[in-house]
């Protein structure tokens, strides 16, 4: 018998290290879908914070996880740019839920992603991408900024970590093993 797949998309704004933390948790290599920046996207991608960066998902990435002989987790990591984010719902068909990558260097990036769940009903979880030298603020602060409800997660992450990232992962599971809960409670 094959395993259950499950399907996360791992989302969040230009840079917030979406690729980094699909890479870092797969068991599998990766499949990515990065190419380098070149000056055709110099007028349309905002690299303020993020100067360094010299690639970008165009597409998506995709990771494997296995759970248990009989559940797999599946990742799908999001493009950030704007213009790619057409992507979007066709990625996100299937999806029990999302992680949303934050960076505090550029958290108004996180904005859309947010909204993008909020409104189609899918259960996600903020992970702050604790960068080298970025801000570092509260879980608290950081659901304060976005306007989060107060039952959807923030952690805190390094989305270079396994560890770090297979924490955010379990946090989005037990958030939508609570949801689901919750839900047969009030029926």
């Amino acid at each position: 018998m094959f395993p259950q797949a499950l399907k996360v998309l791992v989302a969040g704004g230009f840079g917030a290290g979406k690729t980094t933390f699909v890479g870092a948790v797969s068991e599998i290599a990766p499949l990515s879908t990065e190419e380098l920046l070149t000056q055709v996207g110099a007028g349309l991608d905002d690299l303020t914070g993020v100067e360094a960066k010299t690639s970008t998902t165009v597409a998506m990435d995709f990771g494997r996880i296995t759970l248990d002989p009989h559940h797999v987790l599946y990742l799908f990591g999001t493009p950030g740019q704007e213009r790619f984010w057409f992507l979007w719902d066709e990625l996100c068909a299937g999806a029990l839920g999302a992680v949303v990558l934050a960076d505090t260097r550029r958290l108004e990036q996180s904005f859309s992603a947010v909204d993008f769940f909020e409104r189609r009903g899918i259960q996600f979880v903020v992970a702050v991408n604790e960068f080298d030298g970025s801000f570092r603020y509260d879980p608290e602060e950081i659901r304060s900024a976005i306007g989060l409800a107060p039952e959807v997660p923030v952690v805190l992450c390094d989305a270079r970590t396994a560890s770090s990232g297979i924490r955010t992962l379990v946090t989005l599971v037990q958030h939508l093993l609570t949801s689901v809960t919750a839900g047969e409670a009030a029926s």
